[in-house]
């Protein structure tokens, strides 16, 4: 849809272009998870440098001396750091930021020092595998995944990612939730197949290469609204709804509904969300009335 929208704006026409730039923008949200991920394992090692160097100050005091390592042994973020896939995943995509950007760690673990929840975690003597994983999932939802410093790093690094920032964190935590102690953690795939990838190129080529003739499909639903008037935004999520209806037979027509409406709340109007889901509700209907929809596999209408 964005990637629509940019050639709408620039007038463009070269599909190759803006073809190449978004599957190079889908590709690099692999490396904002491994960005995101890594949090927890430098935030970690930041700590494990701080405490050896407290330890060996000239006026070190008994707890200096003596420190708490139980934020440092904690069980989850030691197995992520020895994980052999996120280390074969960080060098095969050369992701490096945080030795680059150290003070972005340090800003995260000085945060999370301060809150009550490492006070409550580093108070408790001795803990399970389980608690260990709720803290670093507490800590993750807490104070890295909405950090504002952070957020401002990643948008400045690359801006692509500020949308993508909230499915990464999310797929972020719903593998840390995953985690047991016999399990062995595997870096996320950006695509599960092939077949999602050609999926991208396909949708944004059909949408594209037929816009004037989905645009008559919707364009006397609106009796009450001057084509002129309707968001640009709109206009393009109508156009890859109704693709998705005539040209992808195994997407159900639900599906399809339900995924355009969540991305018109976000980034059209406050009512467009109504009037999309409006216009291909009826849409829908004449669709089925006149046999265009044509979905194979069960249950996909």
């Amino acid at each position: 849809m964005q990637s629509i929208y940019a050639m709408h704006q620039k007038n463009s026409d070269d599909i190759e272009k803006e073809e190449k730039f978004l599957l190079h923008s889908i590709d690099s949200i692999q490396d904002l998870y491994l960005i995101m991920l890594t949090t927890l394992t430098e935030i970690r090692k930041k700590e494990i440098v701080f405490l050896e160097a407290s330890s060996k100050k000239h006026l070190a005091t008994p707890e200096e001396k003596k420190p708490n390592y139980k934020f440092t042994n904690n069980a989850v973020l030691q197995l992520l750091e020895e994980n052999s896939s996120l280390h074969i995943a960080l060098e095969k995509r050369k992701i490096n930021n945080w030795s680059m950007n150290d003070d972005y760690i340090l800003i995260l673990l000085d945060e999370v020092k301060q809150s009550e929840l490492y006070q409550k975690y580093m108070s408790k003597k001795g803990s399970s595998f389980e608690e260990d994983k709720q803290f670093v999932i507490d800590m993750f939802t807490e104070w890295i995944a909405p950090n504002d410093k952070l957020y401002e790093y990643l948008e400045d690094n690359k801006l692509t990612w500020v949308d993508d920032i909230p499915v990464v964190n999310t797929q972020i935590l719903k593998q840390l939730n995953q985690i047991t102690e016999k399990s062995d953690f595997r870096v996320s795939k950006l695509y599960k197949d092939e077949e999602d990838k050609e999926f991208v190129s396909v949708l944004f080529r059909k949408t594209i290469l037929n816009e004037v003739e989905l645009a008559k499909e919707y364009i006397d639903k609106t009796p009450n609204w001057d084509a002129d008037r309707i968001a640009e935004i709109d206009t393009i999520v109508l156009k890859m709804a109704i693709c998705e209806f005539l040209k992808f037979p195994s997407i159900p027509v639900k599906v399809t509904i339900n995924e355009y409406l969540e991305i018109s709340k976000e980034y059209s109007t406050p009512k467009s969300s109504i009037f999309i889901n409006g216009i291909l509700d009826n849409l829908v209907k004449e669709f089925q009335a006149n046999n265009k929809i044509l979905k194979t596999g069960r249950g996909l209408m």
